[in-house]
């Protein structure tokens, strides 16, 4: 093995770690402790302990902190809630490295519930301070994860929908995919919701708590599976790892359907993910549409020695946060970039046209562009065009375009 492939389900109360060979997962709260006195960092129990003795500050919720801008201060030293991150993710990798005497990461998939830019810089951040290639980490969401897991299995555990319930301290997530098949690609869509009834899991240490867990459950697959074909349901998150409170919810999920519990289940699709990226040929040979991937292919209106055509920028199913490109055309006929935006139902394709206003009056086929394409969200373009000039001719006038784009 040159390198450990590595998922990673990080949230705010528990994180995951999963090896992928030889499969192995370590399950610690996500927490950090500082001794007050040496320059020392714990996780786990030894977090516990310390904070216990009184000769550790502890700090929680590390991801809410980062998505706030938080701060922390430990014995009169002022610590971001990034570099608080940071550290905890060296300790996490901690676990693997020690139990399989290797240092180096060959890829590294890390899944959350919340993908935005501001947590998937801080996560890339991290991977800076760790010292490993950006190129051998991945950030994906639990959807994903869901997916990846599951496309994992037996091909009859996913022929038709397959349904998920996720149930940690106080959240409560569906999580559903299908799969599309047709001679020409196979889709497969995914999506998750977080839901209003979660619940404080330590209601189920007591005879009526259980009943009120049962009863919130029971409603909630009333309302998502109902009567409908699944070929499968999973139950996952700590709220699940017993199932003998809640009698009536099981009775329902397992009427004439295959119910499995996987307590592991983001981290171990991260891990999944990950080792098919070390691949030459992946084993999964579909386009993901769910959260963290772009439902929509951008593509570009274009002119080659007189004939027109389409340049495509981005497709449907990529990674939006990796989804980027940078390209120089010369402008020819109007003074404007069309765009052609393709979603999955390929009868709603429709075109976005950004004029160059503000550039120098030329000549036809005498402006040089740079177009700049990345985005902001699954559903948000981001067009950077500059003025490049055309030789000494024409001088670059240094003007510049940004754009935002709804998909």
């Amino acid at each position: 093995m040159e390198g450990l492939i590595i998922g990673i389900d990080l949230c705010n109360n528990r994180t995951h770690i999963t090896l992928a060979e030889p499969e192995m997962t370590w399950v610690i709260p996500t927490v950090l402790c500082k001794n007050r006195k040496f320059d020392e960092w714990y996780v786990d129990e030894e977090a516990y302990a310390h904070t216990l003795v009184g000769d550790g500050v502890m700090e929680d919720k590390l991801l809410t902190q980062v998505m706030k801008d938080g701060t922390a201060t430990i014995s009169g030293v002022k610590y971001e809630a990034l570099t608080l991150l940071k550290i905890f993710l060296e300790k996490c990798l901690l676990y693997p490295r020690k139990e399989t005497g290797i240092t180096e990461i060959e890829s590294l998939v890390i899944t959350t519930t919340r993908l935005d830019v501001k947590m998937m810089d801080s996560l890339m951040y991290c991977a800076d301070y760790l010292g490993i290639d950006r190129s051998k980490v991945h950030i994906i969401s639990h959807t994903e994860s869901f997916v990846y897991y599951v496309a994992s299995q037996r091909r009859d555990v996913w022929s038709n929908q397959v349904g998920m319930f996720d149930l940690e301290d106080e959240e409560l997530h569906y999580y559903e995919m299908r799969v599309q098949r047709s001679l020409r690609r196979t889709v497969i869509l995914a999506d998750g919701e977080r839901m209003e009834e979660g619940f404080r899991l330590d209601v189920l240490d007591s005879d009526a708590g259980q009943k009120v867990g049962d009863r919130i459950m029971s409603a909630c697959a009333d309302r998502n599976l109902g009567r409908r074909l699944f070929s499968a349901v999973i139950l996952t998150g700590k709220g699940f790892e017993d199932t003998d409170w809640a009698p009536d919810f099981m009775k329902k999920v397992c009427y004439r359907r295959r119910v499995f519990t996987e307590t592991d289940l983001f981290s171990k699709g991260a891990a999944l993910r990950a080792k098919d990226l070390t691949a030459e040929k992946t084993a999964f040979p579909f386009t993901c549409i769910c959260d963290g991937h772009l439902r929509t292919g951008v593509s570009l209106r274009i002119q080659d020695r007189d004939r027109e055509g389409q340049l495509s920028m981005a497709a449907a199913g990529e990674n939006w946060y990796e989804a980027r490109s940078t390209t120089e055309f010369i402008v020819a006929g109007k003074p404007e970039i069309e765009f052609i935006l393709t979603p999955i139902d390929q009868k709603k394709q429709t075109t976005v046209t950004i004029p160059l206003e503000g550039f120098p009056d030329r000549p036809d086929r005498t402006t040089r562009i740079s177009l700049s394409l990345g985005f902001a969200s699954e559903n948000r373009m981001i067009a950077v065009i500059r003025d490049l000039g055309f030789g000494e001719f024409y001088p670059a006038t240094g003007t510049v375009i940004r754009r935002e784009v709804e998909l």
